[in-house]
C-alpha cells in the first residue's frame, strides 16, 4: 500500500506520524488495520482508549460491565459528569468517536469471565489490561497465552504504578506472580486511594506499548516497569520466563481458564 491509500483527511490527521522516523506510512497502515481490546474502561482504560483512537487504531473493543459513578471522574477521564449512572462502554465509545470517527468501536457491556474470555479475545490482535483486580488479570494472562495473543498489563495504587508486556515466547504474568495474594493481603483501592494523574501516566505507557507492537520497536517484555509519582523514580526490573510456569512453562499444568473468586475492589471504585 502507498501514501495514496490514505484519504486526504487521514493524511492531515496522521501527518505527525507519517513524517516520524521509525513510524511512517507502514506504521500508520498497520495501526489502521489493527484490532485492540481494552479490558476495563476505568482509570487505565481511559487514556489507553483516547490515545489509541487518536493514533488511528482501526478497531477498538472495550469490555466493561460497570456504570460510571461520581468517584470515578477523578481519574477516568474518558467519562463526563453527565455519564454518571450510565454504562461505561457507552460513554467511552462516544468519546472515541468524537476524537476519531474512523475508528470502529465494539462495545462489550459485560465483565470478562472464564466463560466469555476466549471467545472475545480471539477476535483481537492485541489485548490491554485496564482492570483493578487480580482475578481478571490472571484471566487475561491465561486466555492470551492459550490463544497466542500479545498483551500489556498494568496496575496502580496510591502514588505508584507498574506495567509489563507479553508476546508469545516471553515471560508471562504468572512467571512473575504465579498465584494472586491472599484476599486479606490485598489493600482495596477504595480504602487506600489513588492519585488520579498516575492512571494517565500508566495508561499512556500501556498505549505506547501497544502502538510499538504494530509499528515495530523494543517492547517491555521479560521486564516489569515500576514508577513512583512522589519521587518520579522509574525502575525497570528484568526477569526470565519461568520454565516451571504453570501457564507458559515447559510442562504447563493449567489447561483451562479459572476465574479467581475474590475481587477486592468494590464496584464503581476502579
Amino acid at each position: 500500500m502507498t501514501y495514496e491509500s490514505l484519504n486526504n483527511t487521514q493524511k492531515r490527521r496522521y501527518n505527525r506520524h507519517l513524517i516520524l522516523d521509525g513510524f511512517g506510512l507502514n506504521g500508520q497502515l498497520n495501526l489502521l488495520n489493527a484490532k485492540v481490546l481494552i479490558v476495563g474502561a476505568g482509570g487505565l482504560g481511559s487514556p489507553m482508549a483516547l490515545y489509541l483512537a487518536a493514533a488511528g487504531v482501526g478497531t477498538i473493543g472495550i469490555i466493561d460491565g460497570d456504570v460510571v459513578s461520581l468517584s470515578n471522574l477523578q481519574r477516568q477521564v474518558i467519562h463526563a459528569t453527565k455519564d454518571v449512572n450510565h454504562p461505561k462502554v457507552d460513554s467511552a465509545s462516544r468519546r472515541i468517536q468524537d476524537i476519531n470517527p474512523d475508528v470502529n468501536v465494539i462495545t462489550h457491556e459485560m465483565f470478562l469471565t472464564e466463560q466469555n474470555a476466549l471467545e472475545i479475545i480471539q477476535n483481537y490482535d492485541y489485548v490491554l489490561d485496564g482492570t483493578d483486580n487480580f482475578s481478571p488479570k490472571y484471566l487475561i494472562n491465561d486466555a492470551c497465552i492459550m490463544l497466542g495473543k500479545p498483551f500489556s498489563m498494568g496496575g496502580i495504587s496510591r502514588y505508584t504504578g507498574q506495567l509489563m508486556t507479553h508476546i508469545p515466547g516471553s515471560a508471562c504474568y504468572r512467571c512473575l506472580f504465579p498465584e494472586p495474594p491472599a484476599m486479606e493481603e490485598v489493600e482495596t483501592c477504595a480504602i487506600t486511594g489513588v492519585l488520579g494523574s498516575i492512571a494517565g501516566i500508566c495508561g499512556t505507557l500501556l498505549a505506547t506499548e501497544c502502538i510499538k507492537y504494530f509499528i515495530g520497536g523494543d517492547l517491555l517484555t521479560d521486564a516489569l516497569l515500576t514508577f513512583d509519582a512522589k519521587t518520579m523514580n522509574f525502575n525497570r526490573f528484568s526477569f526470565k520466563p519461568n520454565k516451571d510456569c504453570a501457564m507458559c512453562g515447559m510442562h504447563p499444568t493449567i489447561t483451562e481458564l479459572k476465574e479467581y473468586a475474590f475481587k477486592p475492589c468494590s464496584k464503581n471504585n476502579k
